[in-house]
């Protein structure tokens, strides 16, 4: 949903400067977006607003307490933390995908790991002396990442970093794995008592509303099954070519690339071991994805149901045009049991669908 937000609010930001208008300015603002597209706000988003206005306000004052917000898919998290982005009067400010930054983070790490300090070394050089960090799409699925978590969270509080968070995960349902989870209650505690934690709630799925599907690139695109010879003419699918790319420094089959229109395998781009940063560079460089061969995932290994997911939460995230071209229905091809599954079937779902 974030691309919603068509104009920056500079000056709206300037205006919430004052604590007594803040609250009715900023949700009049929202509820102009929201009737905009012929819906209206939710209670849920409401109290999230008025919120996110209370700390516009503290902001000022060098007092703002962070947001922790989560909620189920399509209830808007996602373009409640651009548009407070954008009303944030300040310049020192960055909104990241938390996947893009922590696969970043990851990769300073390694490089400054002879220093004392890595992790203040790499927050030097991908934040600089940010003031205001937004994060979308933050959960966790390794321990390794969560045990470094704890010391991320409690770096950038101590750097005063005002952080808003969205997540389909409250942070009780952080890494649910029973063998792991008991190790991540320090992060939990730490989101709890140093954040305002807001359920975004409500009946409505506004990924599901048509007049959202004009605003993005990605619901654009189609899943098309059985991908026949007759569907793939007909779509203009290019034929295989294969050519070899480098992507950080490791090679990757493309089937064929056309301009800045790409076909890859599902194999090459979820069976291999390929990451999150590969996606990012990628995105980067084509704006058209074709993803050829999509299966049942629930016979797939996790980690390829893990890449595929985190290769949906790119491209929708960068806003790219995609056709994914599977073997059978969507419904039956997404089965399997990882819970963020959930958000990827929300978000193919939005996708034109092309059958026999």
């Amino acid at each position: 949903m974030s691309a919603w937000i068509p104009t920056p609010l500079r000056q709206l930001g300037q205006r919430l400067r004052g604590a007594a208008t803040n609250q009715r300015e900023l949700l009049d603002w929202f509820e102009d977006k929201a009737n905009s597209r012929g819906y209206q706000l939710s209670n849920g988003q409401r109290r999230v607003i008025h919120c996110m206005a209370e700390q516009l306000a503290q902001l000022e004052q060098g007092q703002p307490r962070s947001l922790y917000l989560y909620g189920s898919v399509g209830r808007g998290k996602s373009w409640l933390l651009d548009g407070f982005f954008e009303a944030v009067p300040v310049q020192a400010k960055r909104r990241l995908h938390f996947h893009d930054f922590f696969a970043r983070l990851h990769q300073g790490m390694h490089r400054h790991r002879a220093l004392d300090d890595a992790l203040g070394a790499t927050l030097d050089e991908l934040l600089g002396d940010c003031q205001v960090l937004c994060f979308d799409e933050f959960h966790v699925h390794d321990i390794g990442d969560a045990m470094l978590l704890t010391r991320l969270f409690n770096a950038l509080f101590a750097r005063r970093v005002f952080l808003l968070v969205t997540s389909n995960y409250a942070p009780e349902g952080l890494l649910p794995n029973p063998l792991y989870h008991e190790r991540f209650l320090p992060v939990i505690r730490l989101i709890n008592s140093s954040m305002e934690v807001l359920e975004v709630a409500g009946d409505t799925d506004f990924r599901s509303l048509p007049a959202n599907r004009q605003h993005q690139r990605f619901t654009q695109g189609h899943y098309v099954w059985p991908g026949n010879a007759a569907q793939r003419q007909a779509l203009r699918v290019p034929d295989e070519q294969p050519v070899m790319l480098e992507v950080n420094k490791r090679p990757l089959r493309a089937l064929a690339i056309d301009g800045r229109r790409v076909v890859f395998a599902f194999e090459d781009l979820c069976e291999k071991a390929t990451a999150v940063i590969d996606y990012l560079v990628l995105a980067g460089e084509y704006d058209e994805w074709i993803v050829d061969g999509l299966d049942d995932l629930a016979e797939c290994s996790l980690a390829a149901q893990q890449r595929f997911v985190n290769l949906v939460d790119v491209l929708y995230d960068q806003d790219r045009q995609v056709m994914v071209i599977g073997k059978r229905p969507l419904e039956e091809s997404l089965g399997g049991p990882l819970a963020d599954l959930m958000r990827t079937r929300s978000r193919l779902g939005q996708l034109h669908q092309v059958a026999p």
